[in-house]
């Protein structure tokens, strides 16, 4: 009993610390003075109070919350709030799930110049999510948010230059935009410029370049990126033969279930002795990403930030 009655005080005392910790958060000088403002009509402190309950940032987690203040903002032409009430939408965070409201808002935001949103209204255009499928439109909204430097669509107006999508097809227009967005360590870029170096499109092929950008990709946990690379040590491609180095990168990309690594694994390791595969195994083991791709990135509309 005694023992019981212990740990419920334990208990208390730990809920009593959460809820002062939260109480202070909420209570800081800061919070007080961005909530007034808000409060006061005050609409980029009302965007950045609703990025806070998205972030919980000196506040709890709130996407209702979070929806209440872009709105207000929005409702007062907020580009930064449009395009977060926008990506709430498409979400379904805070609000039900609903692309035609997100490309509303994207729209919004992307006319007034806001580059996430043309960005994503160009991914819209693109895929005819939520109106008229239009490569033209897609790229002119690509080209508006790459201007401004906006990595992702970099990538993406390089994909359309390179597939001939809504532009002729260029595919020296195509590795100029992929540098571009690379140089901003956008990873699926990094991987198309590696391709493009390896098969020698738009620039001149280049085997070292090639290993160099994959090995600029795989620190970002890109299976593709690992694939190409341990090929490349396997095959002694741009870089010194190395099968061990090789089956230790093509395991790591079949281990994130990419297919043609799960296909070549089972052909190399009949061309290897079980202890190269087992150190190769053991390099594999001692692998750590720079940073892991967040769930979903590459899809959709690429909205991660706020």
């Amino acid at each position: 009993m005694k023992a019981n009655c212990l740990i419920c005080v334990l208990l208390a005392l730990m809920l009593g610390a959460a809820v002062a910790q939260q109480t202070n958060s909420m209570t800081s000088p800061m919070i007080q003075e961005l909530t007034a403002k808000a409060e006061q009509g005050d609409a980029s402190s009302q965007c950045d109070l609703g990025i806070r309950y998205c972030n919980a940032d000196g506040v709890p987690k709130d996407f209702a919350e979070a929806v209440k203040w872009f709105s207000k903002a929005a409702d007062k032409g907020d580009a930064k709030a449009e395009y977060n009430l926008g990506v709430c939408y498409e979400r379904g965070e805070g609000v039900p799930k609903n692309i035609d409201q997100a490309v509303s808002w994207y729209r919004k935001a992307a006319e007034l110049g806001n580059a996430k949103a043309q960005s994503n209204l160009g991914v819209c255009y693109f895929n005819g999510w939520g109106l008229t499928k239009n490569l033209e439109e897609a790229v002119n909204w690509y080209r508006k948010a790459a201007e401004q430097g906006h990595a992702r669509a970099q990538r993406n107006l390089g994909v359309c230059y390179a597939i001939g999508a809504g532009v002729a097809k260029d595919p020296v227009e195509a590795a100029k935009w992929y540098r571009k967005a690379a140089d901003q360590d956008e990873v699926g870029a990094e991987y198309n410029l590696g391709v493009a170096y390896y098969e020698g499109v738009g620039v001149n092929k280049d085997a070292v370049e090639a290993v160099k950008w994959f090995r600029v990709a795989v620190e970002q946990d890109h299976a593709a990126s690992k694939f190409n690379l341990g090929a490349c040590y396997y095959n002694g491609e741009g870089v010194n033969q190395n099968k061990i180095e090789g089956y230790k990168w093509i395991s790591l990309s079949a281990a994130q279930g990419h297919a043609p690594a799960i296909k070549t694994l089972a052909v190399i390791e009949s061309e290897m002795t079980p202890t190269e595969i087992a150190e190769a195994q053991r390099l594999a083991r001692q692998f750590k990403p720079r940073r892991t791709l967040e769930s979903g990135e590459g899809d959709l509309m690429n909205s991660s930030a706020r």
